[in-house]
């Protein structure tokens, strides 16, 4: 087969527009994000770094944002391991492509695509590998700012501090997370374009049903 066919253009071009389309309106206009599950979350984070500043002993605070850290952690050390798999599929594209040719429909790619499509993958996990890892340093950094709030007129600018980088972590965090989402997205690639083109149609309507119309975020908006 041809090393990128014009199927094969149309397909990534339908995968890359949805992944940043959504990303772009999503995270950078305001009237969209305010109705999202993301920014209900960065509220009830507010919220919650607001009422413990009274408190004496912030050992649960710590605990929670212990919580939150632990499942970046999974995550982040996850994507490493799939970045080891990735690698060993691109040294090893025989056995990778006979995979594939079992699959009914399917289009066995040749070494030159077999390198571009496990390519886009690694790309998309170094893309969540770095987003979870700065988002578990942000919340690191937040443990910080919380045990040291103070019970003084500078406290509620502290747990503001706080709370801004509690949500950014945690904007990074989604992030990562909706890079594993079209990651596997992606994978369909390797068995046929219009596998891809409806994995990301998927990938998307799934994204959109759980951070705007999903009962998580009707329990969390007032």
């Amino acid at each position: 087969m041809p090393p990128f066919t014009l199927l094969d253009a149309i397909a990534l071009a339908v995968f890359v527009l949805c992944w940043l389309a959504y990303a772009l309106l999503v995270d950078r206009i305001p009237s969209i994000r305010a109705r999202s599950v993301i920014a209900a979350m960065d509220e009830h984070r507010r919220r919650w770094m607001l009422a413990a500043l009274p408190r004496e002993n912030r050992i649960a605070d710590i605990a929670a944002i212990g919580n939150l850290m632990s499942s970046v952690s999974f995550l982040a050390t996850s994507s490493i391991l799939i970045l080891g798999g990735l690698v060993a599929m691109m040294a090893a594209p025989d056995l990778g492509r006979r995979v594939v040719a079992a699959f009914p429909w399917s289009t066995v790619p040749d070494d030159a695509m077999w390198e571009v499509k496990i390519g886009l993958l690694l790309l998309i996990f170094v893309n969540a590998f770095f987003e979870l890892t700065w988002a578990l340093r942000q919340f690191n950094y937040t443990s910080t700012l919380v045990m040291a709030m103070p019970r003084d007129e500078a406290a509620t600018a502290q747990a503001e501090a706080a709370v801004r980088l509690a949500n950014r972590g945690a904007q990074h965090f989604n992030t990562g997370l909706r890079s594993y989402y079209f990651g596997l997205a992606a994978l369909a690639w390797i068995v046929h374009p219009l596998a891809l083109v409806a994995a990301s149609l998927l990938v998307l309507r799934e994204l959109h049903r759980r951070e705007f119309r999903s009962a998580a975020r009707d329990a969390l908006v007032p």
